[in-house]
């Protein structure tokens, strides 16, 4: 009896002795376990690069705390679990949750004021019951002084409130992961808005650029200086790393398109939006007529290996257009499918293209590859179900629009709608070599001229309406919104990560392009087996606790027995 308890007493003292030298380790030795499938609360290596940067405290207030639907507090849950791994990454990174309709916090009321932090309401149905519920997505973060607010609900206009939610954890790791780098970054790359050829007025591309200045030195650029005093226009446009080309309508003089290659030829890089065709309206008729329209620029993209057609592609598979009918007071506004806008969605795994919503594009033309030593990516196309209409073209709004609806309503005659995939978007990477090259010079430069560039990037694209967005009155809004159809497209999504590709900035591509898997409840399910599922939930421990009781009768009756 003494032998059995003195080894009661040993196994006693070693299991205190093994937990207290455990504790002792775990103070040392720190580690987290991420069990879940796709991994998605481990912070990739282009967050952890990003969060290096932070070597002072950044406060982050969450505003995700109160009685929330289901759906919302798996968002919050999942928010401060990834938080909880940004934190024991670099313990500089502090978050706090804030319910802010609780008594005493009325003065974040004027934080979401000055932020512009709206709430959500989003409507439940839980029991098969219907509720409406206001819930403020937002995070702010705060460092130095400065102040960055952070989006943790994605808009999606139509989607359920599953679908957002289930969107949103999706860009939950890259919302953060970009707002630390707005704090904690200082910017370095340098961006230069071509003007001076009849390029989109600032309030048509004010929402992008307002965007992109958060992580880049934005400036405008003019050519007209090219002809006094070339070398100076050269030497200044060297100074910026990327040049962006928005719709424009002028044509280029020679000598601004040498200035432009030497810049490339120095690797530089581009993005150019471009449209190959103009509109006019014809004033007896009221309709409107296409003509193509020649930028001389033609020689400029067939060397480095692209042609942009003076034409129009029509898709099958395209944004509504919303036209009003009857008078003025009693104007009723109906959709109609308008296969002038091409909504384009890559099905390829590129970087730039990976996982973002459809990229609306309005009167584009087709974008034809040529052999050369440049390798070439097409990052947008139509729909297979398209055609190629070529100019002048008159566009009949009382012609169109049953035409379109009868391949709506009927199918598209396979005959006609035969193109395929026609590219929109095409990404160019290699060594360019020089238009001027075994030509003469539209002007002499005192500087060397080069002729077979370094290595660089451009992204040309064949509708300049890419980057338009539209107008509140004078309120620019956010780009990629279409306020007459309250849709929400890709294009601003897709344009950030092309100047982000450009400017070898893709740690932000690859957070933002990451997918994980999150499984939601089916509801209806839910409301079909609820009772099933409570019952089981019930009597199943109940079952269990029974058994091991019975069972551990059983062994002291056996036991105790001999």
């Amino acid at each position: 009896m003494k032998t059995s308890i003195k080894k009661n007493i040993v196994s006693i003292a070693l299991l205190v002795g093994g937990l207290l030298l455990l504790n002792i380790l775990g103070n040392y030795f720190y580690k987290r376990f991420d069990l879940t499938q796709d991994k998605r609360f481990t912070l990739s290596a282009e967050a952890k690069e990003i969060v290096d940067y932070v070597d002072s405290p950044i406060i982050v207030d969450v505003f995700l705390k109160g009685n929330f639907p289901p759906e919302f507090r798996r968002l919050q849950s999942e928010t401060e679990q990834l938080l909880e791994e940004f934190s024991a990454y670099n313990s500089n990174i502090m978050f706090d949750f804030i319910n802010p309709t609780e008594k005493g916090n009325e003065a974040f009321q004027s934080q979401f004021e000055k932020f512009g932090l709206t709430p959500a309401q989003v409507s439940v149905t839980e029991s098969g019951k219907q509720s409406t519920e206001l819930v403020y997505p937002w995070a702010l973060a705060h460092h130095d002084g400065k102040s960055v607010k952070i989006p943790l609900l994605k808009n999606q206009l139509g989607a359920t409130s599953e679908e957002r939610v289930n969107s949103s954890l999706q860009n939950l790791q890259y919302a953060f992961a970009d707002g630390f780098k707005k704090l904690a970054t200082q910017k370095s790359k340098k961006i230069a808005v071509l003007k001076g050829n009849g390029e989109y007025d600032d309030r048509y591309i004010a929402d992008f650029f307002a965007t992109l200045r958060e992580y880049y030195f934005i400036a405008p650029f003019t050519l007209d200086s090219v002809a006094t005093n070339p070398e100076k226009t050269l030497n200044a446009l060297n100074g910026f790393d990327l040049i962006v080309a928005a719709q424009p309508t002028e044509p280029f003089s020679d000598a601004e398109k040498y200035v432009l290659d030497q810049f490339i030829m120095n690797g530089g890089k581009s993005l150019w939006l471009m449209d190959a065709t103009q509109m006019q309206m014809d004033t007896i008729s009221g309709n409107m007529f296409a003509f193509g329209k020649d930028l001389n620029l033609n020689d400029f993209f067939f060397k480095y290996g692209i042609r942009i057609n003076p034409n129009l592609v029509k898709d099958v598979y395209s944004a509504p257009i919303v036209l009003a009918s009857g008078d003025e007071r009693e104007a009723q506004y109906n959709r109609y499918p308008w296969f002038f806008s091409p909504l384009s969605s890559s099905a390829n795994n590129h970087p730039i293209v990976s996982n973002i919503e459809a990229v609306k594009f309005d009167y584009a033309s087709a974008i034809d590859t040529l052999p050369n030593n440049i390798k070439k990516t097409v990052l947008l196309s139509t729909s297979p179900i398209s055609k190629i209409v070529g100019l002048p073209f008159p566009i009949d709004f009382d012609v169109e629009i049953p035409k379109n609806l009868q391949v709506v309503n009927e199918g598209p005659n396979p005959n006609e709608y035969n193109a395929g995939e026609i590219p929109l978007a095409v990404l160019l990477e290699g060594q360019f070599t020089s238009v001027f090259k075994n030509r003469v010079k539209p002007l002499k430069l005192n500087v060397k001229n080069i002729d077979d560039g370094k290595p660089s990037k451009m992204v040309v694209i064949s509708d300049g309406d890419v980057i338009k967005n539209q107008l509140q009155g004078n309120r620019p809004l956010e780009l990629g919104f279409d306020k007459m159809t309250n849709q929400f497209y890709g294009n601003k999504e897709f344009l950030l990560n092309t100047v982000n590709y450009l400017l070898d900035d893709s740690g932000l591509i690859n957070i933002r392009t990451r997918q994980i898997a999150v499984p939601f409840l089916d509801p209806q399910k839910t409301v079909e087996q609820r009772s099933k599922w409570q019952t089981l939930n019930l009597l199943l421990p109940l079952g269990l606790l029974a058994l091991f009781g019975i069972a551990f009768n059983f062994y002291r009756k056996r036991r105790y027995t001999r």
